[in-house]
């Protein structure tokens, strides 16, 4: 960490803050949101989820960046005010400003974890969609059968697929739902843990920003009066120190969602049913490790 808590002449370090974790929108409706087309690929939806949560990710990186010139174009506009008031004062919250956009950048990584997270579902829903297609297939070409032909020997072998194919579905369809509850539960709590560690380090920094406004004296002057010594610069590198130290300390609420019951192939763990799976006859294997199709 930089220990002189100003942006001039130097890059400053930040306080470590990072963990390694208006007008003329459209009013916020339930109905709103779900006026999108169904398509006909199981996974569309999901993946035109993840591309516009890639959009808010990158909105809320360049908003850090933008953040961070805010705060050296104040840090610098002070240095040449010609007043030791301004110039400490407006150093002082250019550093604050600067922590902000960290912890920006920081929730923007964190909601990009989440989105990696839906990718399961994508990867799944794109996994089942063949199978789902392979069933339908089957159960239309028995029915044209049964209408053209109802004594053809190739209806029997058709049913004998479809048997097949159905028990095929079974699986694939438990291990989809089971993906789909899980990938999103999980999705949001890491999304609604980072939108709480933004909110909270924020409203820390945000607080001690007050701290150091006080520190400037406003009172009005008249023509001709000195402007009453700063004798404030002490006092106003004490506030940066204390931003730091409220952030070091600051630690994530616990929180427990319950433990993850999946074994790897999408189904329920052993000791979490006594139910043996139905046979998966190659179902299985497909789907537990999908392909991840960025």
């Amino acid at each position: 960490m930089n220990r002189s808590g100003s942006l001039r002449n130097k890059k400053f370090g930040g306080f470590g803050s990072s963990s390694n974790g208006s007008g003329g929108h459209k009013r916020f409706s339930f109905a709103s949101l779900r006026n999108t087309p169904r398509r006909a690929d199981l996974s569309a939806a999901m993946y035109t989820l993840i591309k516009t949560e890639n959009t808010v990710v990158n909105a809320y990186e360049a908003a850090a960046h933008a953040m961070q010139s805010v705060a050296q174009q104040l840090s610098e506009w002070g240095a040449n005010a010609e007043d030791d008031h301004l110039s400490d004062i407006s150093d002082k919250l250019g550093v604050l400003i600067t922590e902000l956009a960290e912890v920006e950048e920081n929730f923007a990584s964190e909601i990009e974890e989440s989105r990696v997270t839906l990718k399961q579902i994508r990867n799944t829903e794109a996994s089942v969609q063949p199978s789902r297609d392979n069933r339908q297939k089957l159960i239309d070409q028995i029915h044209a059968l049964k209408g053209k032909e109802p004594q053809s020997p190739k209806l029997v072998e058709l049913e004998q697929h479809l048997v097949r194919a159905e028990a095929e579905s079974l699986v694939a369809e438990a291990q989809l739902t089971n993906i789909q509850r899980h990938a999103l539960k999980e999705t949001y709590l890491l999304h609604f843990a980072a939108v709480i560690e933004r909110s909270e380090k924020s409203l820390i920094l945000a607080d001690h920003g007050r701290r150091i406004l006080e520190l400037l004296d406003d009172t009005p002057v008249v023509p001709g009066d000195q402007p009453a010594e700063y004798r404030n610069e002490a006092a106003a590198k004490q506030v940066l120190l204390d931003a730091e130290s409220d952030l070091q300390a600051w630690q994530p609420k616990p929180y427990n969602a319950g433990g993850s019951k999946l074994a790897p192939n999408l189904l329920p763990t052993e000791d979490s049913t006594n139910t043996a799976p139905a046979s998966t006859t190659g179902a299985e294997s497909q789907l537990a490790a999908p392909v991840d199709r960025s």
